[in-house]
């Protein structure tokens, strides 16, 4: 099966890719394009995966270059190869031609950013903790720190879980609300004493307050198609031992 890559006009022009797990070595509970190292899948098996979806966008595999994903809001400036070293971080920027920045997903947003005029580019992982920490803000100011401005800068965010399945409780409320009342507009009511919470219309929030013009979601749900996509959330569900990660990529 060939891969599948989900693309944005918003990046024309700038090679990038969201994949979907079609099209990859992986078997199990992992079938498909798994990119994720830190999954129990064989490495043998990932690092051919990562490969694949580099091969698809002209990149070189050694040129891929990632982040121990840690939920955090620590960005990782990449200015060449990283010879198998990979720092911990949620995000990635570079100006360098080449280098293709990756990031994983299974749920969390994958977002995708460019600068086209500087010629700079971003990658970040945001899931509800980072994304209210601020690490897409880090990722920007980043990006403004090799040449970028917000005003030209684009961002795209990827297959993602949607609100009707993100079901949380009231204790997740709470922590949105401390930080601005305003954020009760990115939830509905869910059973009982439980709420439904819209992750990707928060981050196109978070990015737009940021000063970024230009932002889209690209409107596909990672629960809700377990044929295309991983989700962490279906996986607990469902009672499996482990899941695989979504790869999203974008380069020079």
């Amino acid at each position: 099966m060939t891969l599948e890559i989900i693309t944005s006009p918003l990046l024309d022009g700038v090679t990038h890719g969201f994949f979907t797990r079609r099209g990859g070595a992986s078997s199990g509970v992992f079938e498909g394009l798994n990119g994720g190292l830190g999954s129990s899948d064989q490495s043998d098996i990932v690092a051919i995966n990562r490969a694949r979806a580099a091969n698809a966008l002209g990149i070189d595999a050694t040129n891929l270059c990632a982040a121990y994903q840690i939920h955090s809001t620590d960005v990782v400036t990449v200015d060449g190869p990283q010879n198998g070293i990979v720092p911990n971080g949620d995000a990635l920027v570079t100006d360098k031609p080449g280098l293709g920045l990756v990031i994983l997903t299974a749920d969390c947003q994958p977002v995708l950013f460019a600068d086209r005029e500087a010629g700079v580019i971003g990658a970040a992982h945001a899931g509800w903790r980072g994304a209210i920490d601020g690490v897409l803000e880090a990722t920007l100011d980043a990006m403004e720190r090799l040449g970028a401005t917000r005003q030209n800068t684009v961002a795209v965010i990827g297959p993602s879980i949607s609100q009707s399945s993100y079901e949380v409780g009231p204790e997740f409320l709470e922590d949105f609300m401390l930080e601005d009342s305003e954020n009760a507009r990115f939830f509905t009511n869910g059973r009982g004493d439980r709420y439904v919470f819209d992750l990707p219309a928060y981050g196109l929030h978070r990015l737009r307050n940021a000063g970024v013009t230009a932002a889209e979601w690209t409107r596909h749900c990672t629960y809700a198609d377990p044929e295309r996509f991983y989700s962490y959330r279906r996986s607990v569900h469902r009672k499996e031992a482990d899941y695989g990660r979504l790869m999203s990529l974008i380069r020079l």
